[in-house]
Formats: structure tokens, C-alpha cells, sequence
């Protein structure tokens, strides 16, 4: 009985072994028929190459609106670290005597007119103040604010980028911002729709009749055509119009002993008293008891002093303390010209994410990602929009063909004071010595050879090596060439 037991225990010993020995021989035989198939799995599912893929292009385009009288689109931003995008960048297309019908959304806007002129009004201190802004002005419009837009040139098409600041839009819309239009009818219906008759009639004290020709009238959408039969109708758009003429003729005759500087001041009325004027109520003449409240003036970029300039290129840059409209936004503006083949040298926004669109020419963006590795090699052209987040360094390259412009917005109305990485007033430059040295692994005589050698700062030629050379009268050693280490440069 024992022996038999023995025998039992030995046989399930053994074949033990041998299961155990052939599934070893198993794995090992998949593991080496498999590798060659995992890389070949991995390789086909890794990322392609930085110089395809533009992570940091903004891709998703969303039409918001669009009529035969203009049309407005929206680059939206990524979501990062989890976030909502805290900016989207708006184009506003209008055609030649056209309206943007009075709105307000739930976020802040930052304008700036590409091409055309446009004739902006909005609410500012419960007033309406009317502006124009030619080609190259940037004005700032407050979230909540009530505004319209107004193209009012016979030929020319208006262009307007915006900046669309998401930190104050509402959740429950998603990470899209919503209109409110205060103008409307059956399309787009005006927020005053919503209230009952009754409600409306009593707040305004009109008839009913009255509120049916204000808000049953207008059907052409959100931008409507300001010619033709559209300015002959006698709603509202056709009220404000000749409102503003006849305000304007009591102006000037009210006027005579006003001073010139007086007689420049925007055209400023109470948004009650248009309204009442538009139900005819009453007229809507300002009473002039005490000075009128002004809003913070609008900023010619076109016309400022670039913040820097050399030989290759310029740049502009407003904050806050150069614009105070600035301030509630908590935005930055800035403008760039680079010379055909010119490079904004790799630098750094410490302070700030910047987001640009391509005003005109061809380039190359790069982007680095914390780890040293190149995160971005993109081409762009004109209307492409990109965005870096902040501390991840970057650099712009115009093509050898042409000049590249680009515009565009930082999250920050401070200073954004970037850290440039090379040139003649880098970080690097200012911090060469013994530990930089010891952190490259060269000696301090081969780092103050390469730091010193770029003699631009901020825009560089993208051949400082060849120059050298010239310079020089011969070809630099490869041993002289200083390999900048992952964790600083691509």
C-alpha cells in the first residue's frame, strides 16, 4: 500500500517536472518568436515623428454661426493637465455694410481688427460708448458687457481675431461660450423673448402691439446685411441708425460753445434711454449736468515702438500697465516680424501660456517637453493657429522664402519677461561659469567659446555657425562643439 502510494507520489512528481519543463520551453519559445512582433506592435503605435505631428496646432475648428452677411468661427483650445482650456481664439469675418447684432457672452474678449475697420459700441458703466477701430487696434470688451459690432465700409471685408478667456464662462454650457443676445427677433430670438407678454409690457410700459414690431421683426440671423431692404425695415436696426444721426445733429447744434476737445468725445448714451427711444418713449437726449464717464481708449499695435528690434525681425509687446483694459482680462497682446530665415530664439514664458496665429509668411514652430526631448517640430503657414504652455521652452523660425508675422495673446496681463536660452542675453550668457560648466561636462574655455559665439540677441540669423566660420577662416573642430544635454535643449 506504501509502495503503491510511492509510486503514485513519484509519477505526479514527474510529470509535474515535465509540465513544468515544457511551459518553460513554451514561453520561452513565444518570447523569442514574440519580440520581434512586440517592436514591430510598439513601433506601429508609437507616436510618429516631431516633425509630423503638431501637438501643439490647434486643429478643432467649430463654425459658431454663419449667414450671407459674415460668419464667425472658433479655435478651440486643449484641455491640459486636465483642465479646461483657459483660452479660445475667435475669427469674426463680416461683409461690407453688415451688423453683429447687439450680444453679450459669458467671457471676456480681447479684439484686434487684421483688416477693415469696425465700428464696435458697448456698454461701459451702464453707458454706451461707441468706438472705431481701424487695422491694427486692439480694444477689450468685458464679459457680461453688451456690444455690437459694425462693418460699416462699402467694400472692404472686416477681420477680427479675439482672444475668448474661459475662466469666466459658464460650466453647465460646456467649455463653449455662450451668446446672449440682447437684439433679435424670430432669429436669433433676443433674451427678452423669454419674459411673458404681460411681464414686457408692464417693465416697458408700451403695448403689447409695440413689443410684437420689436422682437417678431428681425429674421436674418446673428450678422445681418445693413443695405438694401434690411435698412429700409423698421425695426430696430433701422431705429438705432437714425437715432444715432439725430443725436448727432443735436450734438453739433447743442455744441457752440463747447471746446475741441470736447467735441472729440465718444458718443456716449444711456442703454435705457435707446431703448425707450426705440419704443418711442421719449427721446434720448443726454443731459450734460455732469462730465461723461469715458472708457479706457483703444490700442494701436500698428503704432507702437517695438519692444525689441534689431536687424532680423521686431517685436511688440502690451501688458497691463500699457493698456489698463488689459488688466481685467488678465491677458497679454503681442506682435512679431521676423525676417525671412530669422529665428525668435528658444526661450521660455515663465509667467504666462501664449497662444499666436499666423498673420502671414511660412515657418517652423519647436517645442520641447520637460524631459529634453523634442515635443513639436511643426511647419505653419498663414491662418494656423498654436499654443505653448507655460515654461515649456520654444522657438519660431521664419522660412528662407519670406518675412513671418504672427499675433497673438499670453494668460498673464504682468510682464511675461521670457527667458531666452541663447543668444547674447540668455539665461545662459548670464550664467556662464565654473557650475554651468561642471553641469555640460566641458571646461569653462569650451562653454564661453560656444555661449559667447552668438553675438544677436532674442532674433537671430539661423546661420551663426556658417558666419563663424567665415570669421574665423576655418571649420570648427567637432571636438569644439559643445553637445547641449537633455533637460536643457532638444
Amino acid at each position: 500500500m506504501v509502495s503503491a502510494m510511492g509510486d503514485r507520489t513519484a509519477s505526479a512528481i514527474l510529470a509535474l517536472l515535465l509540465l513544468s519543463s515544457w511551459s518553460l520551453m513554451v514561453v520561452m519559445a513565444y518570447q523569442g518568436r514574440g519580440m520581434e512582433g512586440r517592436e514591430k506592435r510598439v513601433e506601429e503605435k508609437a507616436p510618429r515623428s516631431p516633425e509630423d505631428r503638431g501637438l501643439f496646432i490647434l486643429r478643432r475648428s467649430k463654425e459658431v454661426l454663419k449667414t450671407d452677411a459674415g460668419e464667425v468661427r472658433l479655435m478651440m483650445g486643449y484641455r491640459y493637465r486636465g483642465n479646461h482650456s483657459p483660452m479660445h481664439i475667435g475669427f469674426i469675418t463680416m461683409e461690407p455694410n453688415t451688423l453683429y447684432i447687439p450680444q453679450y457672452i459669458d467671457a471676456s474678449l480681447i479684439l484686434f481688427v487684421r483688416r477693415g475697420e469696425a465700428k464696435v459700441g458697448y456698454i461701459y458703466k451702464n453707458k454706451l460708448v461707441e468706438k472705431r477701430l481701424k487695422s491694427g487696434y486692439v480694444d477689450a470688451i468685458p464679459a457680461g458687457s453688451s456690444f455690437y459690432i459694425v462693418n460699416s465700409d462699402k467694400s472692404e471685408r472686416l477681420h477680427i481675431i479675439c482672444s475668448i478667456d474661459t475662466l469666466e464662462s459658464m460650466e453647465y454650457y460646456g467649455a463653449y461660450p455662450q451668446s446672449f443676445y440682447v437684439g433679435g427677433g424670430v432669429l436669433p430670438r433676443s433674451v427678452l423673448s423669454g419674459f411673458d407678454a404681460s411681464t414686457l409690457s408692464a417693465a416697458f410700459n408700451v403695448s403689447s402691439d409695440q413689443l410684437e414690431m420689436i422682437l417678431n421683426s428681425q429674421r436674418g440671423g446673428p450678422i445681418i446685411r445693413l443695405n438694401g431692404e434690411a435698412a429700409e425695415q423698421r425695426d430696430y436696426l433701422s431705429s438705432i441708425m437714425q437715432l444715432k444721426e439725430r443725436m448727432v445733429q443735436e450734438k453739433e447744434m447743442d455744441s457752440d460753445d463747447d471746446d475741441e476737445a470736447e467735441q472729440e468725445e465718444d458718443d456716449v448714451w444711456t442703454w435705457r434711454c435707446l431703448l425707450k427711444s426705440l419704443l418711442g418713449k421719449g427721446d434720448c437726449r443726454v443731459q450734460r449736468k455732469h462730465k461723461l464717464a469715458h472708457s479706457p481708449g483703444s490700442y494701436n499695435l500698428y503704432d507702437t515702438e517695438p519692444s525689441y528690434q534689431n536687424d532680423y525681425g521686431y517685436s511688440i509687446a502690451i501688458d497691463g500697465h500699457d493698456y489698463s483694459a488689459l488688466k481685467h482680462s488678465n491677458l497679454g497682446v503681442y506682435l512679431v516680424n521676423l525676417k525671412a530665415g530669422a529665428m525668435l530664439s528658444p526661450h521660455v514664458n515663465p509667467t504666462a501660456t501664449e497662444y499666436g496665429i499666423i498673420l502671414r509668411g511660412s515657418g517652423t514652430i519647436q517645442v520641447v517637453f520637460p524631459n529634453g526631448t523634442a515635443a513639436m517640430n511643426a511647419k505653419v503657414s498663414e491662418g494656423d493657429v498654436f499654443w505653448i504652455p507655460r515654461y515649456f521652452p520654444f522657438c519660431q523660425i521664419a522660412s528662407d522664402g519670406a518675412p513671418l508675422e504672427f499675433f497673438g495673446f499670453t494668460t498673464s496681463a504682468r510682464k511675461n519677461r521670457p527667458q531666452f536660452l541663447v543668444g547674447k542675453s540668455s539665461l545662459l550668457h548670464s550664467m556662464r561659469g565654473p557650475e554651468l560648466a561642471a553641469a555640460f561636462g566641458v571646461s569653462e574655455e569650451q562653454l564661453e567659446r560656444i555661449v559667447k559665439a552668438q553675438r544677436e540677441a532674442v532674433i537671430l540669423p539661423t546661420s551663426p555657425h556658417r558666419e563663424m566660420e567665415e570669421i574665423n577662416g576655418k571649420k570648427w573642430k567637432g571636438e569644439e562643439v559643445l553637445v547641449m544635454k537633455r533637460g536643457l535643449f532638444a
